[in-house]
């Protein structure tokens, strides 16, 4: 880490599906950091404010280097507290990411959400459409920790924005334990009817569909504050899941502005920057209300994305490669974190980390009750509240979408990348400390260390059998 000079309950669900305890031991922090959940009081539990945005680039913010785009409040998050260099998406995509982050582990655990649920209930690769076919495509609430793990611990757990995680009922946030939701059940919708791309109805309050009238990323904003303002005085955990900036690309002005399937994905530079601009405003708005409620010294805000910016759209500069690929343009991403009194202000963390170390995070503040064998991940906020040193990490992706398959495993320095495409197959290794670009492949000038990240990558797949 570097600092500057001066400046429902699920644990009983979990004691029946046993085989899901089997760790990765390339995984697992030094033995010299704390890293085993213990329930019991603590003397005052934080809040947890939980920011996601939705195909965020990695440069796509003001501090982490976008040309354009005016991002103060996000930037100033990062001022007060910590900022991540290397921090990366447990997926190339939504759907798998956020299956990471509820269940603390990786995502293959759960079988068929290697991609991002399709739109209108779609698999989109073999095991995915096995499930759609039998109407279980999405996350079984049984494999969550969060937030039934949370409520146990004494918290109200609220969501509210994009789900992505099931369209079936069973599949609904208030199944997983979650004692509020408003929002979108699938991976994006019109940002002002609200309405999927193949014209399902997805906006719901709870389990109940509902209508509302204003500008998507604003009504999350909305529920948020609203949330955040009726249960001030007790431990909270808020997930504010945007859409911005996910396709279609409209502006908060642009409720005039005609979308249609031919055009829902295009994207044009000016309106992409109008988007990121007034989700930075949003966050503004939330964090005001934090200050006004009194909980800004006892409350831990992260902002974070769920993958890699979109090829045409973000700016992933200096990274290489986009959305759906497991080249570092796809899956590193920002984090920030800011906790006042606990994280020093304007840290910047070159640890490695992921998605699901967050989910160890929060349960550790928490003092939630999840055996620690049950986490894939490593108490990232602990890393940095507390000075630890950084350490070497071993980190897996694999991200599936019809017949191609990328993947990708990161040991130290080393990353080794193979993409799989019917029957051709590329391979690439880069050393990230001197390469960020990935433009200089080490496949064949380092055939040794080549072959044995292929071999961790190769064990990590055997081990990573679906609960499906």
């Amino acid at each position: 880490m570097i600092r500057p000079a001066k400046q429902h309950s699920t644990f009983g669900r979990f004691a029946s599906i046993s085989f899901l305890l089997l760790g990765f031991a390339a995984c697992s922090p030094p033995e010299s950091a704390p890293d085993v959940q213990t329930s019991g009081e603590t003397a005052e539990k934080p809040n947890i404010v939980l920011i996601l945005a939705d195909d965020l680039g990695y440069g796509d913010l003001g501090l982490y280097g976008h040309p354009e785009a005016k991002t103060p409040n996000i930037d100033r998050l990062a001022k007060e507290g910590a900022h991540f260099t290397q921090h990366y998406a447990n997926g190339p995509e939504c759907t798998p990411t956020r299956t990471a982050l509820l269940t603390g582990r990786y995502q293959q655990r759960a079988g068929g959400l290697e991609c991002a649920i399709g739109t209108g209930n779609v698999g989109r690769y073999d095991d995915a459409i096995r499930l759609a076919e039998q109407r279980e495509l999405g996350l079984p609430a049984e494999l969550t920790v969060m937030p039934g793990a949370l409520k146990d611990a004494g918290y109200v757990a609220g969501t509210f924005g994009k789900w992505h995680l099931g369209y079936e009922p069973q599949f609904n946030p208030l199944e997983h334990g979650w004692d509020e939701f408003f929002g979108y059940q699938g991976g994006n919708v019109h940002y002002f009817n609200h309405r999927e791309l193949s014209d399902l109805h997805v906006l719901f309050d709870g389990r109940m569909p509902v209508y509302r009238e204003g500008y998507m990323t604003h009504l999350i904003t909305d529920a948020s504050i609203d949330f955040l303002q009726r249960h001030k005085d007790r431990p909270m955990f808020l997930y504010v899941a945007h859409e911005t900036p996910h396709f279609p690309f409209q502006g908060p002005e642009d409720q005039d502005k005609v979308v249609t399937k031919e055009n829902w994905m295009e994207s044009d530079p000016a309106t992409y920057v109008a988007m990121l601009e007034d989700m930075d405003s949003e966050v503004g708005r939330l964090l005001d209300a934090i200050d006004e409620a009194g909980l800004r010294e006892k409350t831990v805000v992260i902002f974070v994305s769920d993958n890699g910016g979109l090829k045409g759209a973000a700016n992933m500069s200096p990274l290489r490669g986009a959305k759906g690929t497991t080249l570092e343009g796809g899956i590193r991403v920002p984090l920030i974190i800011r906790w006042p009194g606990r994280i020093e202000a304007e840290t910047k963390s070159e640890q490695v980390s992921a998605t699901f170390d967050l989910t160890r995070s929060f349960l550790k503040l928490a003092g939630a009750g999840v055996p620690s064998e049950r986490l894939d991940g490593y108490d990232i906020i602990g890393h940095v509240a507390e000075g630890r040193e950084d350490f070497d990490r071993t980190l897996f992706w694999r991200g599936r979408r019809g017949d191609r398959t990328w993947a990708a495993v990161r040991d130290s320095d080393l990353k080794y990348v193979r993409l799989i495409e019917g029957e051709r197959t590329e391979e690439w290794m880069y050393n990230l400390s001197t390469d960020i670009h990935e433009e200089k492949d080490l496949l064949k000038s380092r055939s040794a260390d080549a072959d044995r990240l292929k071999g961790l990558l190769g064990k990590w797949e055997a081990d990573m059998k679906p609960a499906r």
